[in-house]
């Protein structure tokens, strides 16, 4: 793993949105996996500024989504469709038909899980995984506890995970109970993976992925056994970790 220590919040959005652009640049037809939460916030603004200002051009590329409510339409104001939509595929010219997320209000919700798998093999793989990281080392929905061999799956959503997410809501109890998440197994065939990590309150789940060993009560630690993982940390994330790289 390479690590990349960035300054501060500002930076590290910098760093990860010039990584994607030169993907999209050296490849216009890349098939790149996104994930939504407040990190990744900074990185699609100035990917969409840069959309602007330099023309870079998703015409021709394909998007897969990490995760997505189950419970919850894609005109749901909290669903991940939304989030997506208004931080990023809203202001660049990535067409409708290239853009995928699991479908949360699907009639038979294990049957969307294989069909997303399958539309992900049939688009050649994802070549560029954005992840973020859990303070409980989950990494899509994928919660402590989940086997590596895991495909695209329901998953229950944890008390702890649950309630990180309530400040995009009006309260606890309105935060579903489950999500449709790509599978570990499913983000580990990506060529690629970037991971963004930030922040004071990252600081031990990010220690956690440096030093432990890879098990599946902590399953970002899955990440040692990728061979081209990137991560990009401001210097809260890493305060007190020795950075290598």
């Amino acid at each position: 793993m390479r690590v990349i220590e960035a300054e501060d919040y500002q930076e590290l959005s910098n760093i990860a949105a010039d990584f994607f652009i030169n993907k999209v640049k050296e490849n216009p037809e890349i098939t790149l996996g996104l994930a939504t939460g407040g990190t990744p916030k900074g990185t699609y603004r100035k990917m969409v500024e840069d959309h602007d200002k330099h023309g870079t051009s998703y015409r021709s590329v394909t998007t897969f989504n990490l995760d997505e409510y189950v419970g919850l339409d894609s005109d749901h104001p909290n669903s991940y469709y939304q989030f997506m939509e208004t931080h990023l595929f809203n202001e660049i010219d990535l067409p409708f038909r290239q853009k995928h997320l699991p479908n949360g209000v699907a009639k038979d919700i294990y049957k969307e899980c294989i069909e997303y798998e399958r539309t992900i093999e049939q688009c050649g793989g994802i070549d560029v995984q954005l992840l973020g990281l859990g303070s409980n080392g989950h990494i899509g929905f994928n919660e402590p506890g989940t086997a590596f061999e895991t495909m695209t799956h329901v998953v229950e959503l944890t008390q702890s995970t649950r309630q990180a997410n309530a400040r995009f809501f009006n309260q606890l109890d309105e935060v579903p109970q489950r999500a449709i998440t790509m599978g570990i197994s499913t983000i580990m065939q990506s060529k690629e993976i970037v991971l963004l990590v930030s922040g004071e309150s990252k600081q031990h789940a990010l220690q956690q992925l440096l030093t432990r060993q890879s098990d599946e009560g902590f399953p970002a630690s899955v990440l040692t056994k990728h061979p081209h993982v990137t991560i990009i940390a401001d210097r809260k994330a890493l305060s007190g970790i020795p950075v290598n790289g």
